[in-house]
């Protein structure tokens, strides 16, 4: 089953919402890394250079992290965007 992405943005503006989340939830896993530990061409990271420069979260070299810890972190995301929906909405 080739060429199916469920991974597809409904809104893309909130894709760095989106990258910022992931990489506030590695850090807080410690998945992450300081800057000076690899370079930014390391294989494995994600996004065009992993976390922004100057980031406080540091870098993630996702080839490193087990599928348990990608899992917990996507399951985490949701957990979060769901508090946050449940809150404006609680508010309507």
């Amino acid at each position: 089953m080739a060429g199916r992405n469920s991974n597809v943005k409904v809104v893309p503006e909130c894709r760095a919402a989106l990258e910022r989340m992931k990489y506030e939830i590695a850090a807080e896993l410690g998945l992450t890394m300081p800057a000076h530990d690899f370079s930014a061409e390391a294989s494995g990271e994600l996004g065009e250079s992993g976390a922004r420069p100057g980031s406080v979260y540091g870098r993630v070299q996702w080839d490193a992290v087990t599928t348990r810890d990608a899992g917990t972190v996507g399951g985490l995301i949701t957990q979060r965007l769901v508090r946050q929906a449940e809150q404006i909405l609680g508010g309507i």
